[in-house]
């Protein structure tokens, strides 16, 4: 039966994306994805997984697509357009010289992640339609009402349909406009799964793993395109301290109480080689150097002997591609453990106006943290209580009263 998920996990976008491009019509291609996986549960489970799961698949759905379009009178007209188009990919071979169906999911991904559709939807059609989560789901990951993400997800296929978007691939010159995007609802996606908004566990490893095979399906396809290299490789070096970020009881642990031991070696090193893809070849991009400063993490032995001017240089190097106040944040907690909790400091209250950072959870801990090593205890025990009011999951809260009870014992 795993072998049997497995199969279904890795085509299930694939499949859709095939669909989709053959019949123009996201509802059809889902509901004939899933009784296509339907039919593959009653047969395959006797007489064993197809040496080819993927065109089975694809045979399957194409021809109960066709079925569903011959029932319905609306389609009449278009119908012996893709009976021909049928007729003709069942006489074809059904797959490519590798064994495998076309791979027609980069189309899907910019669809999904198209300009014209609101941003928070374009995450959750992404991960509906490529990851392969049910709307429950991805209800969870967005902290909403189910019947509201149902709502979201029907809206976003509106739209696609009405504003006619084309599942296409941008050609050469809309490429650097609309890769961000994609790459955008993919790290949105880990960051997620990083660290949860809410609930009871600090991390949601289903949707970090979601989001990092989103990237390698990504990688395979634009493999040219440095900062899909440096996305990917963002994303394993970050993965990789995933079992050392929690204790026993589901605590978070900070980066300079981790058992680097614990790390996965095997995601540093294919990491860290993605790093010298992303920064090789022209001027660097935002994932690859944020992968640059995860990689220098990754290979220190502790904290202390981290190379942390390198650190700052690449933060600044960050800060001219992407001026944002939290790059800058990043860049003062960096410079803090550079210079000293007092430089540090300083460079967080010159943020402390700005909007985007009112509240923000990160900032708040960043600024209690470097108050209480510099022993202003009062203060510090202020910043905590507000950072305790806005923090998302519970593990953080826990993790936050522990602190504020140090200090207010000090």
């Amino acid at each position: 039966m795993r072998e049997v998920e497995a199969v279904f996990r890795e085509e299930r976008g694939r499949l859709l994306a095939a669909l989709v491009r053959r019949f123009g019509d996201l509802d059809l291609a889902e509901e004939v994805t899933s009784d296509a996986i339907e039919a593959a549960l009653k047969h395959w489970p006797v007489e064993g997984v197809p040496p080819k799961p993927g065109a089975w698949l694809m045979t399957t759905a194409r021809r109960k697509a066709v079925d569903r379009l011959r029932r319905d009178q609306a389609f009449a007209a278009r119908l012996a357009i893709l009976q021909v188009e049928a007729d003709r990919a069942a006489h074809a071979p059904p797959a490519d010289a590798d064994g495998e169906l076309p791979d027609e999911r980069l189309q899907l991904f910019f669809t999904c992640a198209h300009p014209a559709l609101p941003a928070e939807d374009r995450g959750a059609l992404t991960l509906r339609c490529l990851a392969g989560l049910t709307t429950p789901e991805v209800a969870r990951a967005y902290l909403v009402p189910v019947q509201t993400m149902a709502k979201r997800i029907v809206r976003a296929k509106k739209k696609i349909r009405e504003a006619r978007i084309p599942f296409r691939v941008p050609g050469a010159d809309e490429l650097p406009e609309r890769l961000p995007g994609v790459l955008q609802v993919i790290y949105s996606i880990f960051t997620e799964g990083y660290a949860a908004s809410s609930g009871a566990d600090l991390q949601r490893l289903d949707l970090a793993e979601e989001a990092i095979r989103l990237a390698r399906i990504l990688r395979r396809l634009l493999p040219a395109e440095r900062e899909v290299a440096g996305l990917l490789g963002l994303l394993l070096l970050v993965h990789a301290r995933r079992d050392a970020r929690t204790g026993p009881d589901g605590e978070p642990v900070l980066l300079d109480e981790q058992d680097r031991g614990r790390w996965d070696r095997d995601l540093i090193e294919e990491g860290s080689a993605l790093v010298v893809t992303a920064l090789s070849g022209g001027p660097p991009g935002v994932y690859g150097v944020q992968a640059a400063i995860a990689a220098l993490h990754d290979e220190s032995a502790d904290l202390a002997t981290t190379d942390w001017p390198q650190v700052v240089a690449l933060y600044d190097v960050l800060l001219s591609l992407d001026p944002s106040p939290v790059v800058a944040l990043n860049r003062a907690a960096a410079v803090a453990m550079r210079d000293g909790p007092e430089a540090g400091l300083a460079l967080l209250e010159e943020l402390a106006g700005e909007p985007r950072l009112r509240g923000y959870h990160p900032y708040l801990v960043a600024r209690a943290d470097l108050l209480h090593r510099l022993g202003r205890l009062s203060e510090a025990a202020a910043a905590y209580r507000a950072a305790l009011e806005v923090a998302g999951n519970e593990p953080e809260r826990v993790h936050l009263r522990r602190r504020l009870a140090a200090v207010e014992e000090s």
